[in-house]
């Protein structure tokens, strides 16, 4: 069995992610390959915690701006994500994985509501637990959701699964003469505006001494790569 660098993680999977090159609602085939490697890294012993954004459905600011009041679209935010979790739940059974939703907003038809022992015990008995609702908060995005819970169930890393292979300077897309960083501090991302999480995520990351590692999802492998400490991504961490 291979050696594991972290033995519980907080995976954050953006809700676009999900949707492929549909860019909207379920691409099945990406969701099926996704967890067929949280699969594998239960398999290997890994506890995992994932929290699941939900721009594939709703993003709260940039879709209600100027028609739905900011806090009523944080929350459709809020219920997109637990769409998203409940989806990526019902694949994870399918495939023999022992799984659990918890949300921050009371839905108890369809989840748990969130407990903090009662998913730290779930991730003990080897249980995948997916983290839906954010933080039951409005103004507070899903990156600031998975590092609050990171740090509620004592992760060892938080794995930013991203569209991108890591943290660079300037937008790669942009500008060919981009540089990508191996590793960078949490001040830097901080002090140079980087676009890897939103501020409030980055402070309360640096704050509790939460290692971020930014990767590409393209190859969800690399969610396996990353847990056995292979030098893929850009770790974002202490000076």
């Amino acid at each position: 069995m291979a050696q594991l660098k972290y033995k519980r993680v907080l995976l954050k999977i953006s809700g676009e992610a999900l949707a492929g090159d549909k860019h909207f609602g379920f691409d099945f085939d990406v969701v099926s390959k996704v967890c067929d490697v949280i699969k594998k890294c239960t398999d290997m012993g890994v506890q995992m915690g994932v929290v699941i954004g939900g721009g594939n459905f709703w993003r709260g600011v940039k879709n209600g701006e100027g028609y739905i009041e900011r806090t009523r679209a944080d929350h459709m935010g809020m219920l997109a994500t637990a769409m998203n979790c409940m989806a990526v739940a019902d694949v994870l059974e399918q495939k023999g994985v022992d799984v659990r939703v918890q949300t921050a907003l009371e839905i108890k038809e369809v989840a748990e509501p969130y407990i903090r022992a009662r998913a730290i015990r779930h991730l003990e008995k080897g249980r995948v637990v997916l983290f839906g609702c954010g933080i039951g908060s409005p103004f507070f995005s899903t990156d600031t959701a998975a590092v609050l819970r990171a740090a509620e169930i004592n992760a060892d890393v938080i794995l930013l699964a991203k569209n991108i292979d890591g943290v660079y300077n300037a937008d790669p897309a942009k500008d060919a003469n981009a540089i990508k960083y191996d590793a960078i501090s949490y001040e830097d991302v901080l002090a140079q505006h980087l676009a890897v999480m939103d501020s409030t995520a980055t402070s309360l990351s640096m704050d509790n001494h939460i290692p971020v590692l930014v990767f590409a999802l393209k190859d969800p492998e690399n969610i396996i790569r990353a847990v056995e400490g292979e030098k893929i991504g850009t770790i974002v961490g202490e000076n």
